[in-house]
């Protein structure tokens, strides 16, 4: 089975995450997928960072929920990463997705409203994915399984999947119940047993965040559906080299 790669916020591992200096690299390296994380600003605009904070990830400190657009455009979001990158900016998820415009792969979109719950999130998110992705896959992913449901009753044939650290008991029972297609697990939990119950359930299995290559290996053995890694390019090459062995063999 072929095993997908999607791009961890973007190419986490040599680009600033979540930015579009990211996306374009995964672009570059032809990932399969490309994932990314969600927030609402002060004045509800959906922008992509992954914390909550842009502490780790600006020069500035504070909750993305507590400032403007336009103020969060002043920060530098690439000078922490390497000088190189010193005024890339955060992007809107309408930056994004004008720039995923022709990306023919899966976008996956998390909602992160596991923490801050963002009102109305969801339906802005649709909004904005019919308008630039229609025709094109996104799955959309949350540790908050309510806004997975919430997604689902905005657009019934929305593709969703949970995100969870955890294993859990009869794991595709839950998984139907919220209506998802996948289950995103934490890489421990998705190359064990429950990954294989899951995929015998017809449920998607991608493990995050698959880094060492020797789990990007043991991925591509279990027949893993999708491997979130922030080594894009790393992942695709070793995918190469395992079926061109496995051709060999067969």
């Amino acid at each position: 089975m072929h095993t997908a790669v999607f791009a961890h916020r973007g190419s986490k591992s040599n680009r600033p995450e979540n930015t579009l200096a990211a996306f374009r690299e995964a672009m570059r390296v032809h990932s399969d997928g490309i994932e990314l994380d969600v927030h609402l600003t002060k004045d509800q605009q959906l922008v992509v960072m992954h914390d909550e904070k842009v502490n780790r990830t600006t020069n500035a400190k504070g909750q993305i929920k507590n400032f403007t657009l336009k103020e969060i455009k002043e920060m530098d979001a690439g000078g922490w990463f390497a000088p190189q990158y010193r005024g890339e900016r955060v992007p809107t998820l309408k930056e994004v997705l004008e720039l995923l415009t022709d990306f023919p792969g899966t976008l996956n979109i998390e909602f992160k409203t596991d923490r801050n719950v963002y009102p109305g999130i969801e339906g802005k998110v649709a909004r904005l994915v019919d308008k630039y992705r229609a025709n094109l896959p996104v799955v959309y992913s949350s540790f908050n399984h309510e806004s997975l449901i919430r997604m689902k009753k905005i657009d019934p044939s929305a593709d969703v999947a949970l995100l969870l650290w955890e294993r859990l008991a009869d794991p595709w029972v839950y998984t139907e119940q919220v209506g998802a297609t996948a289950q995103h697990l934490w890489e421990p939990s998705a190359l064990s047993e429950t990954g294989k119950q899951l995929q015998q359930h017809g449920i998607k299995v991608r493990a995050w965040t698959v880094n060492k290559p020797k789990n990007m290996q043991r991925t591509f053995e279990m027949g893993i559906d999708a491997m979130i890694t922030d080594y894009p390019e790393v992942a695709l090459d070793l995918r190469k080299s395992f079926e061109k062995a496995e051709n060999t063999v067969d």
